[in-house]
């Protein structure tokens, strides 16, 4: 079983990253699609008995689905984040006095705001950054948005 999964993907794999390429933004997305794909096929027995067209155009379905389903995720957790956005003009302090107010913050913390809205990182690239999970940094967000809120409110 496993040399006619090779040979399928000896077969299909100039074409498979083509396809690929041409809807991913960049070479690392492409290859991922079409290892996802790849493995899914693992999991379609009869797939190893169609024809080659169709064979190929099941690839192409699959990869092209798996991209719509990152770009949807991506977008809900972007808009997410934008939902969530801490603006400094807004809190009504100037940059200079929220420097200051990130020192009362644990040193993690008055990291993460730092390169959330300071430097523009998404919760996905500091948490590839810090090695933890994006929602683990979006709720660490949270904790410090609502300490620094609490502060700004005691020094009114």
């Amino acid at each position: 079983m496993e040399v006619e999964v090779s040979d399928l993907y000896e077969k299909l794999k100039d074409d498979l990253y083509r396809f690929a390429r041409s809807i991913a933004r960049h070479e690392q997305e492409a290859n991922d699609l079409v290892q996802d794909a790849m493995i899914k096929s693992l999991s379609e027995p009869e797939l190893r008995s169609l024809p080659e067209y169709k064979q190929r155009a099941w690839f192409f379905r699959v990869m092209k689905n798996r991209l719509i389903d990152d770009r949807r995720k991506e977008h809900r957790l972007t808009q997410w984040e934008d939902d969530f956005d801490f603006p400094v003009q807004q809190a009504g302090v100037s940059r200079l006095e929220m420097t200051e107010l990130l020192r009362h913050l644990p040193p993690d913390l008055s990291d993460l705001i730092f390169k959330r809205y300071w430097i523009g990182l998404s919760s996905q690239e500091i948490g590839d950054q810090l090695s933890i999970p994006a929602s683990t940094v979006r709720y660490k967000l949270h904790l410090a948005i609502k300490k620094l809120r609490k502060m700004v409110e005691e020094e009114k």
